[in-house]
């Protein structure tokens, strides 16, 4: 079905406005590291009741169909875990699968809300095949999302992170899996997902780049700022790239031009899980970029955590436009978590609250513990606790699940004209 969206690209760095034409990642006019954003020709926020799942928020979404399964992230006022850390006013947005409160994510997380955003996208030759790299939930979302809309698919993934690749059935034959060797890491993913992106057939996905990725992350402010009726005062999110929380800050910045829900940014309250912290150390010494890490040590403390899915050793922290121009803005702080912190708050939250989440959304969790501790948001205040993964458990428990196998793993030291032959006898028919 198609969505008659009208918007244009803007860059962060020179705020040259263009079309959308050819899936522009970067500004046109080179003047350095700058993310893209969107401006909607309807400055006003209606949400568009007549369309499903998700696409009731393209208004701002820069989109041109539906596609089939989406599912919305959903906002609930909490009473028990709110209650029981003496916040009035703590809105719970959920991405997941729980039915009892209307979330019914297949994948369990809020990477679904990127992929039906930027499969959904216009402006690419339909006989490309698009590319992700992902150490996991992105890729189980996208993996879903292309197999159930026929969209050709490249996943590029560590072998070490394949179990993250499950559905309630196998998935089509337009999605292709080449895993980078045992050992390896996303940024071997990253490494092939560049390789294939050099070969005439495939086109990369883009990341933090993409505007529709980042807008549809945004549907989370969204469906708060709907149900509560303003903008939140503070904006909790456990980050790896911190793409979430600069999309929070763009949707805020869009909610503050429409002029009907407040004026002021939320401060975003953000945070790392021990001892995985090369953003939270960037901050905190007022770095205007990531400071030295070396790529043993990363890997070694990224191997330490259990929320695996924060591990990005290069955030979109000093481009314009990104992490840091969001802190910035808002006034805003990170905060670090140990994995045991993280398990026991995802313990309180399934005893308060009654629903499993995953180990990135039970860092939020008790960072905002620690926050409404140590006295850092007032009782009164509207609070938007961002839960971006959860139901996992309760959705396994209702359905058999298959395990997705890689179509090829490259072997580590492959010359690069041996992964591009084996990548092309992937889709033999898009040469």
């Amino acid at each position: 079905m198609e969505i008659l969206n009208e918007y244009h690209l803007e860059s962060a760095c020179c705020g040259a406005a263009f079309p959308d034409k050819h899936w522009e990642l970067d500004c046109p006019h080179g003047d350095g590291p700058a993310l893209l954003v969107t401006r909607y020709a309807n400055r006003l926020f209606n949400p568009r009741e007549e369309l499903q799942g998700l696409y009731r928020y393209a208004a701002w979404l820069p989109v041109n169909r539906q596609l089939e399964g989406s599912a919305p992230p959903v906002t609930f006022l909490s009473e028990n875990l709110g209650r029981h850390l003496g916040l009035k006013n703590l809105y719970i947005t959920f991405s997941g699968y729980w039915p009892e409160r209307g979330a019914m994510m297949q994948t369990g997380t809020f990477k679904e809300c990127e992929a039906y955003a930027v499969c959904a996208r216009p402006g690419r030759d339909e006989n490309k095949i698009l590319v992700v790299a992902s150490a996991g939930n992105t890729a189980r979302a996208f993996g879903r999302v292309c197999s159930d809309n026929n969209i050709p698919l490249l996943l590029c993934v560590p072998l070490d992170n394949i179990d993250a690749l499950w559905a309630d059935s196998p998935w089509n034959d337009n999605v292709k899996i080449a895993c980078t060797a045992t050992g390896s890491d996303y940024f071997d993913a990253i490494h092939l997902s560049n390789i294939a992106c050099e070969m005439q057939q495939f086109y990369p996905e883009g990341g933090a780049k993409n505007v529709a990725r980042r807008d549809g992350m945004a549907t989370t402010v969204l469906s708060a700022v709907t149900r509560i009726g303003r903008i939140p005062d503070y904006y909790f999110q456990a980050i790896g790239s911190g793409t979430g929380a600069i999309a929070a800050w763009e949707a805020n910045k869009r909610f503050i031009e429409d002029g009907r829900f407040g004026k002021h940014l939320m401060t975003l309250v953000l945070s790392q899980n021990h001892p995985f912290l090369p953003i939270r150390d960037a901050w905190k010494a007022k770095s205007t970029d990531m400071l030295p890490l070396d790529e043993q040590t990363a890997r070694s403390l990224a191997a330490q955590i259990d929320a695996r899915v924060l591990s990005n050793r290069k955030p979109p922290y000093a481009i314009k436009g990104g992490l840091r121009d969001a802190l910035l803005a808002t006034g805003g702080d990170i905060l670090t978590v140990t994995n045991e912190e993280a398990r026991r708050a995802a313990d309180l939250f399934l005893l308060l609250e009654g629903i499993d989440i995953e180990p990135a959304a039970a860092v939020a969790v008790a960072s905002l513990q620690q926050a409404a501790n140590e006295g850092r948001v007032e009782r009164e205040a509207i609070i938007m606790l961002n839960i971006t993964g959860g139901g996992i458990a309760r959705y396994r428990e209702t359905r058999p699940v298959v395990q997705q196998q890689p179509h090829l793993t490259i072997a580590t030291g492959t010359p690069t004209e041996e992964i591009k032959e084996q990548l092309r006898h992937l889709f033999p028919g898009h040469h």
